[in-house]
């Protein structure tokens, strides 16, 4: 798992659970919180997949929900939707040379 915060990657031993109040090592963000959720999806109706989980109002926040499942690699990188677009777009044209 990686964490949502830093990037940081969680190495957990098999069979073991994250606790509501298990953090990053590195950062000190809690690991059991939406944005580090395979079901987490910012586009998705209550940002979840599950459509029965119960609507979580901040993301980054420890919580109780009983469908969290550690997300291999998570949908935040601590840029916007628009940032990412435009980070996309350079990496694709910073190789080309100006038109003259």
């Amino acid at each position: 798992m990686k964490c949502h915060e830093c990037g940081d990657i969680i190495t957990l031993e098999p069979g073991r659970k994250i606790f509501r109040q298990d953090t990053c090592l590195k950062c000190g963000s809690y690991l059991r919180c939406c944005l580090n959720c395979k079901l987490y999806d910012p586009l998705a109706w209550k940002e979840c997949h599950e459509p029965q989980a119960e609507r979580v109002n901040d993301k980054e926040m420890a919580n109780f929900c009983e469908y969290f499942t550690p997300a291999e690699d998570n949908k935040v990188t601590g840029l916007g939707r628009a940032d990412v677009v435009r980070q996309k777009l350079y990496d694709l044209f910073k190789n080309s040379e100006p038109e003259d």
